[in-house]
């Protein structure tokens, strides 16, 4: 089969589609034929060497859809999944086949295509823990979701609007924001002021900060008394800080998520539970652009030269 590999760390240039032998599906496995894989962000910073456990020579890709050809579970049946363990410890799934836990398997939503399927593992799976795992977001709540307009955050807004809350949307521009009932604007506004005048005085009931960094205190300081703030990254500086004694005062919750560390249970739990909101229409796949596999390397360089357009998704003839 032909898969997308890299032997060495750095940039897109690193890698090469080779043919190598199909992998064997072993007990509590199974064996897909993958018809569309995502590539996102975590992607790119696999190969540049970003992720010290991952091991070499390496296929990367772990949100995708396809055919199961050899199991016991979903046989001939069409599968997403995001997977745990992909790309890190072993192959993922950017080539014609992969083989998986069937516990990370879940049945593609009707609703969606291969493609669009491929295309919501990562932001979606991430956004649906931190709010209703972590943040427990609540019918009728408020909550902040720094960075709204990048992936996991359009996600979110769309999860937040579906479970009945009341979104905030923080972006470095004024434009509307699908979804949000106002727009903070980190650029020109005082978080903390802005949230509190589109709250009454009270604060968010949770935040959702997809971005870290400078955005880290502000966002901790609009919390209402006893509300909760989900981290997921930190851009740029990694370290922050913050007033530690106005933050037990106020009683505030401080939550990580760390979507590597789901199992293969998590994945399809996760994938389940989104799949009637897909079904319904409350929620919607991304944007894409359907790359030939043929031109994988071409995509990874689209997006490592900072070009902003549609989610680029690898596609199998």
């Amino acid at each position: 089969m032909k898969a997308l590999r890299f032997s060495k760390f750095g940039p897109p240039s690193v890698l090469a589609i080779e043919d190598v032998a199909a992998p064997e599906p072993r007990e509590g496995e199974a064996l897909v034929r993958v018809r569309a894989a995502a590539i996102n962000p975590s992607d790119l910073k696999n190969v540049a060497g970003h992720f010290p456990t991952t091991t070499l020579p390496r296929t990367p890709g772990r949100d995708f859809s396809g055919i199961v050809v050899k199991g016991k579970r979903y046989k001939g049946q069409e599968v997403w999944s995001s997977g745990t363990g992909l790309v890190v410890t072993r192959d993922g799934a950017q080539a014609e086949y992969v083989t998986v836990p069937e516990e990370a398997l879940s049945l593609k939503p009707d609703a969606l295509t291969m493609e669009q399927a491929a295309a919501i593992g990562v932001p979606f799976m991430t956004a649906w823990f931190a709010l209703t795992h972590a943040a427990e977001l609540q019918a009728g709540e408020t909550i902040l979701i720094v960075g709204a307009t990048g992936a996991v955050g359009q996600a979110a807004t769309q999860i937040a609007n579906w479970k009945k809350a009341r979104v905030l949307g923080a972006a470095r521009s004024s434009s509307p924001i699908p979804g949000a009932d106002a727009v903070i604007n980190t650029t020109v506004d005082d978080m903390r002021e802005r949230v509190l005048e589109l709250t009454h005085g009270k604060g968010a009931d949770a935040v959702f900060d997809t971005v870290g960094g400078v955005m880290f205190e502000p966002a901790l300081r609009s919390l209402r008394l006893g509300g909760r703030q989900v981290a997921i990254t930190s851009t740029g500086e990694r370290r922050v800080s913050f007033d530690l004694v106005d933050f037990y005062h106020n009683q505030s919750q401080l939550i990580g998520v760390d979507s590597m560390k789901f199992t293969p249970r998590d994945v399809a739990a996760i994938a389940d539970a989104l799949r009637p909101g897909f079904e319904a229409k409350a929620l919607t796949a991304p944007a894409l652009e359907a790359v030939p596999f043929e031109r994988a390397i071409e995509a990874y360089e689209r997006i490592a030269s900072g070009e902003r357009g549609a989610k680029q998704v690898l596609i199998f003839s």
